[in-house]
């Protein structure tokens, strides 16, 4: 599933080109992804000038210029792209703006979601009330983290995965992390101790800032908003590398399971 990094990535390509750019038509092929489309949403949308795109977690925030923001999740195989042919059967939305521009929104297993959300209400909505830290914000270090993590006994990956407590460290690089910082996915969360808090923030940080240079992972449906693939995958560490030897030179990637997703982790240098 896109997460973070591949989110933040078509943030970007979203924020060059559409700015100001004007809806001049939406095409609308079924009622409803994983929830029904919001009522009327071809014609609410017709004529609204799109004043920026935002990325909170893994949505994506469109704000209109009539105080409502356009809110987009991709779930597990959503993408947007722009311009070229129709993508098929899998193409539910089009958005036709007024230079010419358009953006297609293809969902094969769809359970990607699209609602329309006053601006002023966001952080009280269902969809973002609950969420916790970003990952790439300043107030996101060490301390904020021990202060999250305080007093639980879930495993640490499963802890740095929950979005109550830090948004879009989804499974892929949240194994990748925990490598760099040299820390066990198994281990106690609430064990953790100052300095490896602070480690694992930097690693977080590190992890997610080369994966959105990268353009993001693409392993199954996952491509740019250009159409073309991410490239971070190449630089997995540990991510889908089990039998593989790890870089520290003392042990083979192994692989568990942890809230029903695959761990990678290497048991000689994460402690």
């Amino acid at each position: 599933m896109p997460e973070l990094p591949e989110v933040e990535t078509t943030r970007r390509a979203l924020e060059r080109r559409l700015p100001g750019a004007r809806f001049a038509r939406v095409v609308q092929r079924r009622s409803d992804l994983r929830f029904p489309l919001p009522a009327r949403l071809a014609s609410r949308l017709r004529g609204r000038r799109l004043e920026g795109v935002r990325r909170r977690a893994k949505y994506l925030l469109f704000d209109l210029d009539d105080g409502m923001t356009m809110v987009m999740h991709f779930g597990m195989s959503g993408r947007l792209v722009f311009d070229g042919s129709p993508l098929g059967a899998h193409e539910h939305l089009t958005f036709d703006f007024e230079d010419g521009t358009v953006l297609r929104f293809n969902d094969p297993r769809r359970f990607g979601m699209v609602d329309l959300v006053a601006t002023a209400d966001l952080e009280r909505h269902r969809w973002f009330a609950h969420l916790g830290l970003e990952p790439l914000g300043t107030e996101f270090d060490g301390a904020a983290l021990m202060s999250l993590l305080a007093g639980r006994s879930l495993a640490l990956k499963l802890a740095i995965m929950d979005q109550r407590l830090v948004v879009g460290v989804g499974n892929i690089y949240a194994s990748e992390s925990l490598h760099r910082a040299r820390l066990s996915p198994r281990r106690s969360a609430g064990w953790l101790k100052p300095a490896q808090a602070t480690r694992l923030v930097d690693a977080i940080k590190a992890v997610l800032g080369e994966a959105i240079d990268g353009g993001g992972s693409s392993l199954r449906d996952y491509v740019q908003a250009s159409g073309e693939l991410g490239n971070f995958q190449r630089c997995f560490r540990v991510y889908e590398r089990a039998g593989e030897p790890c870089a520290c030179g003392r042990s083979v990637v192994r692989r568990i399971v942890q809230g029903g997703r695959a761990t990678y982790f290497c048991p000689a240098c994460q402690r």
